[in-house]
């Protein structure tokens, strides 16, 4: 009888171990965490949301009692995503390569009575869009975290002008404890080109805007923004305007004769 030899025999072994792993099926391991994935309907939400929105809205005081700290930075970033002010459907071409935006950001604090905690107000320009900013942070967030609204406008236009004209809010995010974000954005068309009728939103919208032309008065926007941009960006000059906005960080100093 003639005897197999052990290399032969270890030969099998494998092929045989090989062709039943292939038949079995690809189970995954009970250990691998599940991956949630939530799509904010940004362009028509809920009832429900919109309530939500409009409760946040008018929750933001329109007259705040600021504490003596406060913040004035700028800088430049790079950006290598898709900035989220670009609006779903409208078939917004982004370069692959990163863009260079300079930015300016005013930081408030609040008094302890007061719901938010602080404010943030930032304005970025990257060479093609202008975008500004207004973040409110809850001091006891058990629902609601924070409130951010968001403009744009193209730099046809100057950083002055844009401060000045009180670009309307094309996005609004709430933040919430536990639970998805919140969101509303302008949004022309689908991505299929079919036209999105938001009239029912403009109430919102308009409330948005009006926190943010309040808060761009109360944070001396229009005058510090530019001056800032000036030391970032070369060559820029600010504009001095005839007469200063209604601004809580600077006083006018008196002159002694």
């Amino acid at each position: 009888m003639p005897r197999i030899q052990f290399p032969v025999l270890l030969i099998c072994l494998i092929i045989v171990a090989a062709s039943a792993a292939q038949q079995q099926p690809a189970n995954p391991s009970p250990t691998e965490p599940q991956v949630k994935v939530n799509v904010l309907n940004v362009c028509t939400p809920s009832a429900e949301q919109q309530k939500e929105i409009a409760s946040a809205l008018a929750r933001v005081p329109k007259q705040p009692l600021f504490g003596s700290d406060f913040e004035v930075s700028r800088g430049r970033s790079t950006l290598s995503d898709m900035p989220n002010f670009l609006k779903p459907g409208q078939g917004t071409h982004v370069a692959g390569e990163p863009s260079v935006a300079s930015y300016v950001r005013v930081r408030r604090e609040f008094s302890v009575q007061a719901l938010f905690a602080s404010v943030q107000y930032s304005f970025s320009n990257d060479g093609q869009n202008m975008v500004e900013t207004l973040v409110l942070h809850v001091r006891d967030p058990k629902d609601l975290m924070l409130v951010s609204l968001e403009d744009s406008a193209s730099t046809v236009s100057t950083p002055e002008v844009m401060l000045t004209a009180n670009t309307p809010v094309s996005r609004i995010r709430l933040e919430r404890f536990g639970k998805s974000s919140v969101a509303l954005a302008r949004c022309a068309a689908t991505e299929s080109g079919t036209p999105i009728d938001q009239s029912a939103y403009e109430p919102l919208f308009r409330s948005a805007s009006e926190v943010l032309a309040n808060y761009r008065g109360l944070l001396g926007a229009r005058n510090i923004v530019p001056d800032e941009l000036a030391k970032v960006e070369p060559g820029s000059k600010p504009s001095k305007p005839k007469s200063a906005p209604n601004s809580k960080m600077r006083k006018p100093v008196e002159e002694k004769r």
